[in-house]
């Protein structure tokens, strides 16, 4: 029996949404409960799942599409769980997983997405999708383990951080729905709430030992005094190298990842206060 997948009824105030994820492909044998597709609208991810065990027969609209409330963006046919478009499976056979996997058209948008979020390569990444394809669960999957490594990993796994001094990188990643509402909220709480500052103490001990070491010797050879400014600005810049999504801008609808480190000290100087 034939069924239409459907878009779910919206929250209130909620005009369209967008698909997000499609997670099975036409053809695709599918469980019931199995999620089919994410939705996403400015407030929240919908999952919508099969009604039963079967097989995705269509897909109507694809992902970065905008749709509607009950709007019917695939078919789907129940009973039991056959493969089907065999020549398309056929197609794929001389086609290695690793091929398809490294391939940047063959990976969906949500996939495309976490991958340049995350600063990932997508060759060493394992494919569970079919043909070797990237799924989106398979990026989440290697997040997960890869999370309890070493910090150094998740400094060498950024490109962004880059040795040469001259070159100024920068990665654009187009915002969803759901992140770009999110971005015009924190603006508006930013500029219209009462904004709070917490403070961290730390030991300073060491820094300060290496500073007393060679504060002499530096303002004989530079001419100036070596101050604690120096030190953290050295410490901003490590922490921005581990944490590159720290050291990104929004431009329209656009997350700007810097591959460089532009920091600003304001200087107390006979005319004002100078950046």
């Amino acid at each position: 029996m034939t069924i239409e997948i459907k878009v779910p009824v919206l929250p209130e105030s909620v005009a369209d949404a967008t698909i997000a994820s499609w997670h099975k492909q036409p053809g695709d044998a599918v469980e019931r409960d199995e999620n089919l597709v994410d939705i996403e609208t400015d407030k929240i991810v919908l999952e919508v799942v099969a009604p039963a065990d079967g097989t995705l027969v269509a897909i109507l609209h694809q992902e970065g599409d905008t749709v509607n409330a009950e709007q019917v963006i695939a078919t789907f046919a129940s009973g039991a769980k056959v493969s089907v478009k065999t020549p398309r499976e056929t197609a794929e056979d001389p086609q290695s997983g690793d091929a398809t996997t490294g391939d940047s058209e063959s990976l969906s948008p949500a996939v495309r997405r976490l991958i340049s979020e995350h600063n990932l390569d997508p060759a060493k990444i394992p494919a569970s999708g079919k043909g070797g394809r990237l799924t989106r669960e398979d990026v989440q999957a290697f997040l997960e383990s890869a999370t309890p490594e070493a910090p150094a990993k998740a400094i060498t796994a950024a490109p962004v951080v880059s040795p040469d001094a001259g070159e100024r990188i920068e990665k654009r990643v187009p915002m969803t729905r759901l992140r770009a509402r999110i971005a015009e909220r924190l603006v508006e709480s930013q500029q219209q709430s009462a904004t709070l500052t917490t403070f961290n103490e730390l030991n300073m001990k060491p820094v300060m030992d290496i500073r007393n070491k060679y504060k002499e010797s530096f303002e004989k050879e530079k001419g100036v005094r070596l101050g604690f400014m120096s030190f953290f600005i050295k410490a901003t810049v490590e922490a921005l190298k581990k944490f590159p999504a720290v050291n990104a801008s929004i431009d329209g609808s656009d997350i700007v990842y810097h591959g460089y480190y532009d920091i600003g000290v304001a200087v107390s100087s006979p005319r004002g206060l100078v950046v």
